[in-house]
């Protein structure tokens, strides 16, 4: 159901609900149009639904995104331009409830052929077919999407929140790197006790991920984007053969002090997967000085049968377990901080979790590539960034980074086929006002560097190293 007709009916439910009288759909000549029916010059009952909802809150976000890729030799280049906008209603509290609903459209507005494989590889866009929808690449028009459709009720530490929603947690997160982020459907609970302590966790039972315009059943959305291969090389073919009711989440923060936090997470896929997420960061405050360290460690283990009794559907090998751990060490001088970050993957199994729900929780993290599918790995980076809100530059950011794979060959290692690579990243912000108030810009450039072998197949080359990638995003909220 498009975003329009979402609209229309939702318009329609809240009149019928929230007036006085129903009003006859028949005008008569000379009448003024009553669609959209209000009492301006009455005085609300403020203890009334109604009144909840004329005094909502209403939020607008328009985006121009272009995504240029240019590879090295004969390999082939890709543009995309994309640009959209949305609308985001919440009406004010009722007896601790809220009500919200948001939608965004979005177009092709000139963009390479997207069904055109390259010539040599017969791989697609990466990068730039992400800015529209990966199961129809040729629409140009008709993406839309309802992304939020809830209810939440507002408690003395927290909120409770039932329907389609956006969260953001360390493996589940919106990944918002293209025109929309990842969405999920279920129950979500946010709580803080005692200042010290907060919950956050819930049941998901739908998503609808990144460069996906409709909404999936949790195993539905396992497998949209690529599968990568199995661990003996044969094509991975999970997608469609998995059973997932639904995705449990629990999650503790504890922050006894202003200079220690951690936070634990476990994510549960019913006979699938387990993953639990440790963050430990440490601050400590000088007169001039603040010096920030982390840790990190995830653990994974299989569960029953992986997702198939079928090893070649299955998602993740019965018995299989992995386990990746990483440091940071930065400092913070006025506006520039610093920092040193290390990942290790260790060779016990692949790290494994869908693509189609999140990015990569890392301190190595950068944008445009990830590290998920892979084991055995060694990551670090270094970087430099500026933060200041006292003019138009909101941020701006350096990168370095040496990824250290294992070959592309070494299939139970390497499921996506990701070669050994450096990458550096240039990130630029901007935020304007006065006039312009409210328009913020991005510009975002990557270069990746290839460093381990591709064994003369320009499959594990395009689109993956010795390119560069540049990004420009406008986004205007109001």
């Amino acid at each position: 159901m498009s975003f329009l007709k979402v609209t229309f009916f939702t318009a329609a439910f809240v009149s019928i609900l929230f007036t006085d009288n129903l009003y006859a759909q028949h005008h008569e000549l000379g009448e003024q149009p009553i669609m959209w029916r209000g009492k301006p010059q009455d005085v609300l009952d403020s203890t009334s639904i109604l009144y909840a909802f004329k005094t909502g809150t209403t939020n607008g976000h328009f985006r121009y995104f272009l995504s240029q890729t240019t590879n090295q030799g004969v390999l082939s280049d890709y543009y995309g331009n994309a640009i959209g906008g949305g609308l985001r209603f919440e009406t004010n509290s009722f007896h601790h409830f809220q009500f919200a609903v948001s939608g965004f459209y979005f177009f092709n507005i000139g963009s390479s052929i997207m069904h055109e494989p390259d010539s040599i590889t017969g791989t697609l866009s990466r990068y730039e077919l992400g800015l529209f929808d990966i199961e129809n690449p040729d629409n140009h028009r008709d993406m839309d999407r309802l992304e939020e459709l809830y209810l939440k009720y507002n408690t003395s530490g927290g909120r409770i929140i039932i329907g389609r929603q956006l969260i953001n947690t360390p493996l589940i997160n919106i990944q918002d790197g293209r025109m929309r982020g990842t969405g999920v459907e279920g129950l979500w609970i946010d709580q803080h006790f005692a200042k010290k302590w907060r919950f956050q966790g819930g049941l998901l039972t739908a998503f609808s991920p990144r460069s996906t315009t409709k909404w999936f059943k949790g195993a539905e959305s396992v497998g949209l984007y690529s599968q990568g291969v199995n661990l003996d090389g044969s094509p991975s073919n999970y997608k469609d053969h998995l059973h997932l009711p639904y995705v449990g989440v629990a999650s503790i923060t504890w922050k006894p002090n202003s200079w220690i936090e951690y936070q634990g997470w476990d994510y549960h896929m019913p006979r699938i997967l387990n993953s639990t997420f440790h963050q430990v960061l440490v601050t400590k405050s000088l007169p001039k000085i603040k010096w920030i360290h982390g840790l990190q460690l995830i653990r994974q283990w299989a569960l029953a049968d992986g997702g198939n009794a079928d090893l070649n559907k299955t998602y993740v090998t019965p018995g299989a377990k992995s386990m990746t751990f990483g440091l940071r060490s930065s400092v913070l001088i006025k506006d520039w901080q610093y920092s040193i970050n290390y990942n290790r993957i260790t060779a016990q199994g692949r790290y494994l979790f869908p693509r189609e729900w999140g990015r990569d929780p890392f301190f190595t993290f950068l944008p445009r590539e990830r590290n998920e599918g892979l084991s055995n790995t060694r990551a670090v980076v270094f970087k430099i960034e500026n933060q200041s809100n006292l003019s138009i530059l909101k941020k701006s950011s350096m990168a370095l980074g040496y990824y250290q794979l294992p070959d592309v060959l070494d299939f139970a290692s390497n499921k996506y086929g990701m070669p050994s690579y450096l990458q550096a990243n240039f990130d630029l912000r901007v935020k304007l006002n006065k006039l312009m108030e409210g328009l913020e810009g991005q510009l975002l450039l990557v270069y990746k560097y290839g460093v381990g072998a591709t064994h003369n197949n320009p499959k594990y080359q395009i689109n993956k190293v010795d390119m560069f990638l540049t990004n420009i995003v406008l986004n205007y909220h109001f």
